[in-house]
């Protein structure tokens, strides 16, 4: 079947990814986080249609349920007798959970886990996951975690290295160490937030690749704002609330789902290479892929735009 979705290159890599990307942390069973629980069999249901989609980018954690994202991925291409041909796996080295460490050793481990529970030898792109947990010195010191992820890489067990996490300026002080060739951010460029701006201007001048995930704020921007009113998993100030329900009367005037310009918007940014969709259902495969093509008119942009935006981190009294 030809695929509706054009092929991007991945930053300066012979990797070729589409414009959407599927996140598997709801895969996980994290309902501490989405407010929801995913069995097992609807797990395995999701991956077994999200390998046979005409997306072909996939994205996870060694922290999404302390595995489980990984594992329930494994068992599906076991099925499968390994990764389908042309398809691309993103996952992420993590700190130790339960303890905190962040050391080069715990990364090891991590990555180790990550590919006994994935059924792979080699991962195509390897993330660091939220290193705001520790110390950027530390993160960066000979034998600590990148450096650990390097020589891992050049041992041909992992293929790129990127670094995934939260708050703009940390993320910044990261991608300029020339460490990395891709970038994660989430909730921070979507419809209600342009936090992550100076991240994706920073990303495109130096050649990296970005991903952007949640463009739906974890939900507002899809499910709306009196049905879900929550941005970055947590409960939405009542000036997010108020914009939410601005753009979704706008979008009702022009006959759009919110969902479709919420997941265009991200889209259509020539800085991001792909926009990571959290999923949990097979059936929402179809129904994102109809959301990336719903047509829309160009006069709708600058009424969505004039409603206005936050550039203050989602998560900032997390880290004061």
């Amino acid at each position: 079947m030809a695929t509706f979705l054009p092929l991007r290159t991945f930053a300066r890599t012979s990797l070729r990814v589409t414009p959407l990307c599927i996140g598997c942390a709801p895969l996980g069973n994290m309902p501490e986080t989405f407010a929801y629980a995913v069995a097992e069999e609807q797990a395995l249901e999701t991956l077994r249609a999200c390998f046979q989609a005409q997306i072909n980018f996939l994205d996870t954690a060694a922290s999404y349920g302390d595995g489980e994202s990984e594992r329930r991925i494994g068992l599906v291409l076991r099925e499968l007798g390994g990764m389908p041909a042309s398809y691309v796996l993103a996952t992420k080295a993590d700190r130790d959970l339960k303890t905190g460490d962040f050391s080069g050793d715990q990364i090891k481990r991590s990555v180790d886990r990550s590919l006994k529970l994935l059924g792979l030898e080699k991962i195509q792109i390897m993330l660091l996951h939220d290193p705001e947990h520790a110390k950027f010195e530390d993160i960066m010191a000979p034998g600590g975690a990148v450096d650990a992820l390097t020589r891992l890489k050049d041992q041909g067990v992992i293929g790129h290295i990127g670094v995934a996490g939260g708050p703009i300026g940390l993320m910044i002080r990261y991608i300029e160490t020339g460490a990395f060739e891709a970038v994660i951010t989430h909730n921070r460029y979507t419809l209600l937030n342009r936090s992550a701006e100076p991240l994706l201007d920073r990303a495109a001048k130096l050649g990296l690749a970005v991903l952007n995930a949640a463009p739906y704020g974890s939900g507002i921007l899809a499910k709306g704002p009196d049905a879900y009113p929550r941005y970055a998993y947590q409960a939405a100030d009542a000036e997010t609330v108020e914009r939410a329900r601005k753009l979704d009367t706008i979008c009702k005037r022009f006959k759009i789902p919110l969902a479709a310009a919420a997941l265009q918007f991200a889209m259509r940014d020539p800085r991001i290479t792909s926009t990571i969709i959290g999923l949990s259902r097979a059936e929402r495969l179809a129904q994102t892929v109809e959301l990336a093509h719903a047509p829309i008119p160009s006069e709708i942009w600058p009424q969505l735009e004039a409603v206005g935006h936050t550039m203050t981190d989602p998560e900032a009294l997390r880290w004061r």
